[in-house]
């Protein structure tokens, strides 16, 4: 079977960012952790791959041990709709620490209350509340 998944490649804040997705985005979950063994050249031990469910949708994670001169970009965002007020201004708060708004929470008149931003770690979330 053909399938498409999402795959956002760190350099070294992979197992961090994993842990903060997993913690803020309900209904998410590690799948499978694999890390750097000795002779590798990731540091060992040091988070090399994974799979996580974020709200449901599976997402691969790498954690490049090599810089590249590119980053993430908001063209490509996770999409949240989020069930409650409350809930919303949580993700907001969590995910926007140390990152910074593409636009701030508001009514922009298609839904109640949302909110873009880019986290501390670059990737891009539109957290909604339809």
């Amino acid at each position: 079977m053909t399938k498409a998944t999402p795959f956002l490649m760190f350099e070294g804040k992979a197992e961090e960012a994993m842990t903060l997705y997993c913690e803020t985005i309900p209904e998410s979950r590690f799948i499978e952790v694999t890390r750097y063994g000795s002779g590798e050249d990731g540091a060992e031990g040091t988070l090399k791959l994974a799979r996580v469910s974020i709200g449901g949708v599976e997402v691969r994670l790498y954690n490049s041990p090599v810089h590249h001169a590119f980053t993430f970009t908001p063209s490509f965002s996770f999409f949240v709709d989020c069930s409650s007020a409350q809930e919303l201004e949580r993700i907001v708060e969590t995910l926007s620490r140390d990152g910074g708004f593409l636009m701030p929470p508001g009514n922009y008149g298609f839904s109640q209350r949302f909110a873009w931003l880019n986290d501390r770690f670059g990737v891009s979330w539109q957290i909604n509340l339809p």
